[in-house]
């Protein structure tokens, strides 16, 4: 049986922060993280990033499917 890739929101919080908010504070840490890196820092940052994301979530379905759904959407 394989893992689905959830593409609903899907943040969780031990506070009372909604889901939005989650997301929000999270794009906000992702930007702070950025700050003051030249372009190429920033893509190696980023792949640091897939990279000990995707460990975690440790399911190559569901990487899989990620994939796909990040290139189909980036084509249209």
């Amino acid at each position: 049986m394989s893992s689905q890739l959830i593409v609903t929101p899907n943040w969780h919080d031990l506070s009372s922060q909604s889901p939005t908010e989650c997301a929000d504070d999270f794009y906000a840490a992702l930007l702070k993280v950025h700050e003051n890196l030249e372009l190429e820092q920033s893509h190696a940052l980023n792949a640091r990033i897939i990279l000990l994301l995707a460990n975690h979530i440790g399911d190559l379905s569901v990487l899989q499917q990620a994939l796909h759904l990040a290139r189909k959407n980036l084509a249209s």
